[in-house]
């Protein structure tokens, strides 16, 4: 997939979470190819350092006005720097990044299930997948009720949503998959599609297996070029053996992939 790089301008900014943004960019040269699961490399300041653009992935895009949204939450010097951009100014992205995206074409009824800031990128592949006449069924996962974002834009394009926490303060008291796991053995999905933490990206993909249905999932790792260049993303090929085992980079084989496909 051809990628570009432009100076996209900045028209709105929301505060979602204290340390959480919602960026809104014009860029119709990248929401005009952009595919649900893709990611954005984005330089965060006009000075030298920090050197290396940050990889945000992709929330929600409006094609018919070319406008792009990203969401971020502050880590560090980089993405705080990024905060200060004001409505009006340029921000040098290069896009769209990955040439593993979510592919529902093949199913109907789905299950979209996300953790903490790992439910971003699920928006835009929930609202893709619901006006393409899928059954979306979506799930999120959140520490507590202070942690809980994106409920209202969630259930706008959900034909169901499930919100749990873990300790019960909002929504379901519980684990996402656990309610996942309910309506899979009750018949109602055919496929799972998730992006969230570690630990429950492998709880995912260990249900999917043991419930034999086909599952996709969305990794965020560490990169550093984006591109396949530096190799500091890499993972694991789930077959290759373990005295050689085979990698793959996120950014460039990614970020989304077959669960069975690599080891997370």
């Amino acid at each position: 997939m051809p990628k570009v790089q432009i100076q996209a301008k900045l028209v709105q900014v929301n505060q979602l979470k204290h340390d959480i943004f919602k960026f809104s960019v014009a860029a119709k040269e990248i929401t005009d190819q952009a595919k649900p699961g893709q990611f954005l490399e984005i330089r965060v300041t006009d000075q030298v350092e920090p050197f290396l653009r940050r990889p945000i992935s992709i929330y929600n895009m409006d094609k018919e006005k070319g406008i792009l949204e990203f969401i971020f939450q502050v880590k560090g010097k980089g993405t705080k720097l990024l905060t200060q951009k004001q409505v009006g100014d340029d921000i040098d992205i290069v896009g769209p990044l990955g040439f593993g995206i979510f592919d529902y074409s093949k199913y109907q009824n789905l299950a979209i299930i996300g953790g903490g800031i790992g439910v971003f990128p699920l928006y835009e592949l929930a609202k893709e997948a619901k006006k393409d006449g899928k059954n979306v069924t979506t799930y999120l996962g959140y520490r507590n009720k202070d942690f809980v974002l994106l409920e209202k834009e969630f259930e706008q394009v959900s034909d169901e949503l499930c919100l749990a926490t873990d300790d019960g303060s909002y929504g379901k008291n519980g684990f996402a998959i656990n309610f996942l796991k309910e309506d899979i053995e009750n018949g109602k999905i055919d496929s799972i599609y998730a992006c969230g933490p570690l630990p429950m990206l492998r709880a995912v993909k260990a249900l999917a297996v043991e419930k034999n249905i086909p599952c996709q999932v969305s990794l965020e790792e560490k990169m550093g070029c984006g591109m396949g260049v530096c190799v500091g993303c890499s993972v694991k090929i789930a077959s290759s053996p373990a005295e050689n085992p085979e990698y793959v980079g996120v950014c460039k084989a990614g970020p989304v992939f077959d669960a069975t496909y690599v080891e997370f």
